[in-house]
């Protein structure tokens, strides 16, 4: 065996050795014993969960109906505060244009569901034809704007806006 290396090129054994260097180096995890750890950047959430509502009134709704709610002004503010100022302004501007969608569609394809706005609305209770009720608190609703479905018979459902032509399909002609 020492004969053939002795016979192989002169520049072979040290292209070895580099190559074992750096395999080796490149294996030993580097030492953090001289940079400082750099405290995490400050930001806000990212996670946008609505503060909870200055108002504590309840509306009632006992008829077949697409309840839209929004956080009022205060709450909007403080959103506004905890929350990264894009991802504050595109959860604002997803808000107004899927609840104009929805509105568009409910006058267009299901005009006997009336829409009832909840602006100033803490709480929701629906009374369905039978008497029994259901309270929604929006307080305990994470996103900052949405839709209920409610059509009297069954229990009111929160509809996904993005869908809303399947979820009302599904929910009314059922």
């Amino acid at each position: 065996m020492i004969r053939k290396i002795a016979n192989c090129p002169p520049f072979l054994p040290g292209l070895l050795l580099c190559y074992i260097f750096v395999c080796m180096h490149s294996c030993i995890p580097p030492s953090n014993k001289n940079t400082p750890a750099a405290p995490p950047p400050e930001h806000k959430d990212t996670i946008i969960r609505k503060p909870p509502s200055s108002f504590s009134d309840t509306l009632t709704i006992g008829f077949p109906a697409a309840v839209f709610y929004n956080p009022d002004s205060l709450q909007l503010k403080k959103m506004e505060k905890i929350t990264e100022k894009r991802e504050y302004e595109t959860q604002v501007h997803n808000c107004f244009y899927l609840e104009r969608n929805a509105r568009n569609v409910l006058k267009q394809y299901w005009p006997k569901i009336q829409i009832i706005e909840a602006p100033a609305h803490r709480y929701l209770l629906f009374v369905k034809n039978d008497k029994t009720k259901t309270t929604i608190d929006l307080n305990t609703i994470g996103d900052p704007c949405g839709i209920y479905l409610f059509d009297g018979k069954k229990e009111p459902e929160l509809a996904d806006m993005m869908n809303i032509d399947t979820a009302l399909g599904f929910y009314f002609a059922h």
